[in-house]
């Protein structure tokens, strides 16, 4: 019992933050709920076999992907999770077209974006996936909530994260100052303080990228994917590690050091990854961690979006390796 009390809740320690900010209640409701629907995610994740929600729905989303059984439940789970609460004006998801503006609270001043199961893919083979979310203050609270609240910089979010769903379910996440990460003890259904202030270590890490797509690369790309891979990066040798779930990657670089790639294509140059579902929301996370996100050109953060389904390529880790990865991108080392 004595090694159990000693850990912080997730509460107390957004309270904590929260008193440093300035913050509203309303921003604490808001993560307080996206835990509600990770929990529940969770525990279909865990129980998905016994229930017969392994495979695949027969739909196709906007994304052109055929959709899995629980990206439908966990969409689901949050849109239950948020009509409850009067605290987010609108909500958007990588697996809908358009917003969804709860008609109830459509004048609330916060938006949410999230992809509701990142690695859906992994689902059936029983390997780690996750939930990526961000949080924006709305442009003008007093209207009705609309597309433009949520076609922004990744520099203006206020809060962002994801959930973890592996051996263990973890909570990472960020109001704009230290990054915690916190583990579900399911005999309870808490979150506790287990990773505080967590920071990308640098020199150290692997590399994560599909290798099966050098074809597609252009020669910089090659180049540069080939370096790591035979440990002449200027940022040192690196083992190749690839989960195949940006969440589960990206939390592996997060606790051990290293970069993410995921290069745009010769024939699809704006790469696969979702700007404000996936690529704004960690690189929000690395920022505060001490890391970088980076398309190849731009930061991450510095990008406004103009779509809400706009892809872009990514390279998100340590300060070092990626800035190795860009430096050889460029023909510079």
């Amino acid at each position: 019992m004595a090694d159990f009390v000693k850990h912080l809740t997730l509460a107390d320690v957004f309270f904590r933050d929260q008193a440093a900010s300035s913050a509203s209640g309303d921003l604490s409701t808001i993560l307080n709920r996206v835990t509600l629907a990770g929990r529940l995610i969770a525990n279909n994740v865990l129980r998905a076999a016994l229930e017969g929600r392994l495979g695949k729905t027969g739909d196709v989303n906007v994304q052109g992907e055929e959709v899995k059984k629980l990206d439908h439940v966990s969409n689901e789970i949050f849109r239950e999770v948020f009509d409850r609460v009067p605290v987010v004006a609108a909500m958007a998801s990588e697996e809908i077209e358009e917003p969804f503006v709860f008609e109830q609270h459509a004048h609330a001043k916060y938006v949410l974006l999230h992809d509701p199961l990142d690695g859906s893919g992994n689902v059936d083979c029983d390997l780690p996936m996750g939930t990526i979310f961000s949080v924006h203050r709305r442009r003008e609270p007093g209207a009705v909530a609309s597309l433009a609240d949520f076609l922004r910089k990744g520099s203006e979010q206020v809060a962002a994260g994801y959930l973890l769903y592996g051996p263990a379910s973890m909570f990472v996440y960020t109001v704009g100052g230290p990054v915690h990460g916190f583990t579900l003890d399911r005999a309870v259904g808490s979150f506790f303080l287990t990773h505080p202030n967590m920071q990308i270590p640098n020199g150290t890490g692997s590399y994560s990228v599909n290798e099966s797509n050098e074809s597609k690369w252009d020669e910089a790309t090659q180049r540069m994917v080939r370096a790591f891979r035979t440990g002449e990066a200027p940022c040192g040798k690196r083992s190749a590690r690839y989960v195949g779930a940006l969440v589960a990657d990206f939390h592996r670089t997060l606790v051990q050091g290293g970069v993410y790639m995921y290069p745009g294509e010769v024939k699809r140059p704006q790469g696969k990854l979702r700007l404000l579902f996936e690529a704004a929301p960690l690189a929000f996370v690395a920022k505060h961690a001490g890391g970088v996100a980076s398309d190849g050109v731009r930061d991450i953060l510095d990008i406004e979006a103009s779509e809400l389904h706009q892809r872009v390529p990514l390279y998100l880790g340590s300060a070092g390796d990626v800035a190795a990865a860009l430096s050889m991108l460029r023909g510079e080392a």
